[in-house]
């Protein structure tokens, strides 16, 4: 990695899991400002757990004369370019109508995706017995049916387990009541890698002054080694200033994040510079075993310097060493528990109706309506957030506004109900937004100026009373915008105090217009945000991306805003010992 760290001077003085007062009691007690951005730009995005899928069969069709069926299922998931990908196949279990599985499939659930997966069942012809299942030609089997469904529809039921319904290829595609071909049930189960997490407390003594007036600000990067030799970054402690012999707060490792705990990690030690190019003081090539027994022996490991790149020298060892004054290993709950206690991720959405849009008749406007049924901006990002989202969310009434318009013979409004009514502000499912949405457009007159404080406090309004009505649930607010705010510090000080609240707000930025003062309120790109009475936030709620931005790209809208969402909802429920309903004793 060398010197290409490219943290921001506010961003690389913050702290791994850092908080308003400085404790690290749990391993997201707070999201990884500093290094956020930088891991994205390093191909490390958002979180994932390694999911064991168990697969059982009822009331299969028997299409064999003088036995019954020889059932085995392939499991596919859906690529990016709309392809089925198989992820595995279970064995032939012989001679039977309600077949239980033993071998299992794994699959690596990421929350920030939509995962969508096809499971298929075949009758595997006898003469093929004998043949591994992994070389059998598909084509060759008689089909029994097919099932479809999303990773997250059954990660979110509280015992994980999802019974679908069979069907024909014709019958799906008929998009009919499809005959039932039998049933099939999923059950999934989170590996017990995703719930170890190792607590360090990393140490340097000796390090080498890389600055001409002071002493050198270290901070220390661990990074993983992957199979093709690349590495990436997982974790960074804070910037400690003027300090040749730095103790760092505890840095928290989740054993599913660094492979195994043989898994080789690089640990560099940099000297924070404020233009973004820091200086590597040394670095060391140690795994997890490595660091136990460097802290069970009580006695530090030298640093290096590499070679130079084109030469033949040896790397240069230093008398600077890493200590580690702490190393223990604990289970906690992950996203996935919470979500099979009954936790629900409640979506809600604002609009931005501001005449810097342009007409809606038009077509050079943001929010015109493509009689194409092109979808415009804003309903990209309701469709790709919401669509993912929904699955979370039992009833899927989603709280709908609008805000900077006129509602017909009334004032400007900064929150006003997309549906139209008075008394309530929710719809029916994604596609209930995207009506009122429509509609709203005709019956509004489009204003402005672009405020947010009044739409973020009402959201946080509705997180603070399922609060105080004890209800597990945590809040996502959508804000779909195309300009300035105008009411910067009132909008700070309205998300300040929603930090103690369990909801994360997420602001996608349409059109051309220059976001700068947007990227501030997003944790990720600068200090925490401060109130008017000088409170900092207690946690960064905020994720925002330009729409422009991943127009095209690889990595979606979805991943970019969501990746962070699990660890601002676990930096909550752990903060507040809150434990997943069904973990309770």
């Amino acid at each position: 990695m060398g010197n290409g760290c490219c943290f921001g001077e506010a961003g690389g003085r913050m702290a791994v899991g850092s908080s308003m007062t400085g404790q690290h009691n749990h391993p997201s007690d707070g999201p990884n400002d500093a290094v956020s951005l930088f891991l994205k730009s390093r191909g490390y995005h958002g979180l994932f757990s390694q999911i064991e899928l168990s697969l059982s069969a009822s009331s299969l069709r028997d299409r064999d004369v003088l036995s019954k069926s020889d059932p085995m299922a392939v499991i596919y998931m859906k690529g990016r370019n709309g392809r089925l990908e198989e992820l595995g196949r279970t064995e032939v279990v012989s001679n039977s109508l309600n077949p239980t599985w033993i071998e299992k499939v794994n699959v690596t659930y990421h929350f920030e995706l939509l995962q969508t997966l096809t499971f298929r069942v075949y009758d595997v012809d006898t003469q093929f017995h004998h043949v591994d299942v992994q070389m059998l030609k598909l084509d060759e089997q008689q089909f029994l049916g097919e099932a479809s469904c999303t990773l997250s529809e059954i990660v979110t039921r509280s015992n994980r387990l999802l019974t679908l319904d069979l069907a024909q290829h014709e019958d799906i595609m008929k998009a009919a009541h499809p005959k039932s071909y039998g049933k099939l049930t999923i059950h999934a189960e989170e590996s017990i890698n995703s719930k170890i997490t190792t607590e360090m407390i990393l140490r340097c003594s000796e390090l080498e002054n890389k600055d001409l007036f002071s002493k050198s600000d270290p901070f220390l990067v661990i990074s993983k080694i992957v199979e093709s030799g690349i590495s990436i970054p997982i974790c960074k402690t804070e910037v400690i200033k003027d300090d040749l012999d730095p103790t760092w707060k505890s840095v928290f490792l989740n054993i599913q994040q660094v492979g195994s705990k043989d898994s080789p990690l690089t640990i560099e030690c940099f000297n924070f510079n404020s233009n973004g190019k820091h200086d590597l003081i040394g670095k060391i090539d140690k795994s997890l075993v490595d660091l136990e027994k460097i802290y069970l022996s009580q006695t530090g490991a030298n640093l290096y310097l590499p070679a130079a790149a084109g030469h033949d020298y040896h790397n240069k060892v230093l008398k600077s060493q890493l200590f580690v004054d702490k190393f223990s290993e604990s289970v906690q709950y992950t996203f996935l528990d919470y979500l099979a206690g009954g936790c629900e991720l409640n979506f809600m959405v604002a609009i931005d109706f501001t005449a810097s849009n342009g007409n809606p008749r038009l077509p050079d406007s943001l929010h015109y309506i493509d009689p194409s049924g092109r979808p415009n901006a804003y309903q990209k990002a309701i469709q790709e957030i919401g669509g993912l989202l929904q699955f979370y969310d039992s009833d899927k009434r989603f709280p709908a506004w609008g805000f900077g318009a006129r509602p017909i013979d009334g004032p400007v409004s900064h929150c006003f109900n997309l549906n139209g009514s008075s008394n309530y502000c929710e719809v029916e499912g994604i596609q209930g937004i995207m009506t009122a949405y429509i509609s709203a457009l005709f019956n509004v007159s489009l204003a402005g100026p672009t405020l947010f404080g009044r739409v973020v406090t009402v959201a946080a309004d509705i997180a603070s009373q399922a609060l105080v009505e004890g209800q597990q649930k945590y809040y996502v607010l959508l804000i779909i915008t195309d300009g300035v705010i105008t009411d910067l510090q009132e909008t700070k000080d309205a998300i300040v105090k929603a930090s103690d609240l369990p909801l994360s707000i997420l602001i996608v930025g349409v059109g051309g217009a220059d976001f700068k003062e947007m990227e501030f309120l997003d944790g990720d790109k600068g200090e925490r945000l401060e109130s008017t009475s000088g409170r900092v936030a207690s946690r960064d709620i905020v994720q925002f991306v330009p729409f422009r931005d991943v127009q095209g790209e690889e990595v979606s809208m979805a991943q970019t805003l969501l990746a962070e969402l699990p660890s601002q909802f676990l930096s909550y429920m752990r903060t507040r010992g809150i434990e997943p309903k069904s973990m309770i004793l």
